[in-house]
């Protein structure tokens, strides 16, 4: 069970960081680590990602435990077949939305500190949970492309061989 317990030190590592920031820091509160490029900022979010949908606690907390109990299932189900990738990915997905569904669940918001910003433009604060979502789910895409990739290859030396019969 390798994968829930990478699920659950980027659960760890995800609610410790929030702890930091919350309790350290006062709202709005900066810490510059690159220049004005990469600023530690504590941030509070009631909405889903980017804000959307702020104040729509019930509807997250309902829709998160949806989701939980289908990447659980899903997890178990592709660890069988020896595919490390996906695993990996699902499992920082799963601990990155219960990060997240933890504090929306007890707070009511999600606590943010990462800031990047581009010249004039600021891409939206997010936490740990956010980046391991989104890397879970970039490496998700990947194994779907590699996967798709593995078939081509496959079904090409099935063709291959048919031809020399």
């Amino acid at each position: 069970m390798v994968y829930f317990l990478i699920a659950l030190i980027m659960f760890l590592i995800d609610q410790g960081t929030k702890y930091l920031i919350a309790t350290k820091l006062t709202i709005g509160e900066q810490i510059p680590v690159i220049g004005d490029f990469f600023l530690i900022t504590s941030h509070r979010n009631r909405g889903a990602a980017f804000g959307i949908l702020e104040g729509q606690r019930v509807f997250f907390i309902v829709v998160t435990v949806i989701v939980l109990i289908g990447i659980v299932w899903y997890l178990l189900k592709v660890i069988k077949h020896g595919n490390k990738l996906l695993p990996t990915a699902l499992s920082l997905v799963l601990g990155g939305a219960v990060g997240n569904f933890l504090d929306r669940a007890v707070a009511g918001e999600v606590v943010d500190f990462l800031q990047f910003n581009f010249g004039s433009y600021t891409f939206p604060i997010f936490n740990v949970a956010d980046s391991c979502i989104v890397i879970g789910v970039a490496l998700i895409v990947l194994d779907s492309l590699l996967e798709v990739r593995r078939e081509k290859q496959s079904s090409g030396a099935g063709h291959e061989q048919k031809e020399q019969v």
